[in-house]
């Protein structure tokens, strides 16, 4: 699926929110060491970057090439470009050896991935039995009554033009497939609920809009989802209260679990 998000890399680095340290810090809680990330799917590195503050090394690694060049660079961030179809010959050279990383990493991304062959590779490339897997996405952006009533509508009227994956995502991750044992001290896998926030104008919330797959694909499909009635919607509602910036807040759903004695492929 990289090429959805290939136009609009740049879109995609500068309008999609960041992670709470909360997220992270709860994360690393559950890992015994910390020496390697596998970040997949990093995209321009939002998670990468926060994971690098805690763990010694993070391999950032994505599909598509233009994305990783809005990544940031930190001395101990690796950004490699992957295949969409990885094998474990693959992995081993790219990416890392055997039994090698503490933690495997993916934001907004899971949704998008063949799970059983992407599991096998976890299952592969993670400490036994505390390596942990940590996978999240966020929801809807929530900002007020009036406004959050527009986005619902328009919403809707999106929902043709995102990918089937998308329904996992507004599933909050409840129905992902995710065979993997709780964490020390859980009692399940999740979702666990975070949130982060950004402190936005209008117009920067368009630029969020205008990031996502869907509204690439009805452009290709000659449909402007953001058509100038919608505008004029969310202009009403937006300032309404007479604040041009107002905070926006993205939910924010968990699944982890670590690996434990699983057979290696």
């Amino acid at each position: 699926m990289a090429e959805l998000f290939t136009e609009q890399a740049k879109q995609y680095s500068e309008a999609r929110p960041s992670y709470p340290p909360e997220l992270f810090q709860f994360i690393a809680s559950k890992t015994p060491a910390r020496d390697l990330v596998w970040d997949v799917g990093t995209g321009s590195g939002q998670a990468a970057v926060s994971l690098a503050g805690i763990y010694k090394n993070v391999i950032g690694t994505d599909t598509s090439q233009s994305q990783l060049e809005f990544a940031a660079k930190l001395p101990n961030i690796r950004y490699q470009y992957t295949s969409p179809v990885m094998t474990i010959a693959d992995l081993q050279a790219s990416v890392a050896a055997q039994s090698s990383v503490d933690l495997v990493t993916i934001a907004q991304a899971m949704h998008w991935f063949d799970l059983p062959k992407f599991y096998q590779q976890v299952e592969w490339v993670l400490k036994k039995p505390h390596g942990v897997i940590a996978a999240w996405c966020y929801t809807v952006p929530e900002v007020n009554e009036s406004v959050d009533l527009v986005f619902e509508r328009f919403y809707a009227d999106s929902k043709p033009y995102w990918d089937s994956a998308r329904d996992l995502v507004d599933d909050k991750y409840r129905s992902i497939e995710f065979p993997f044992k709780p964490v020390d001290g859980e009692d399940d896998t999740g979702p666990f609920r975070f949130k982060t926030e950004r402190i936005m104008d209008l117009e920067a919330y368009f630029t969020y809009i205008r990031s996502w797959s869907s509204y690439q694909t009805a452009k290709k499909e000659g449909v402007e989802l953001l058509r100038n009635d919608v505008i004029e919607d969310f202009e009403r509602a937006w300032n309404g209260d007479g604040k041009s910036k107002k905070v926006v807040t993205y939910p924010i759903y968990l699944r982890i679990g670590k690996v434990g004695n699983a057979c290696q492929t």
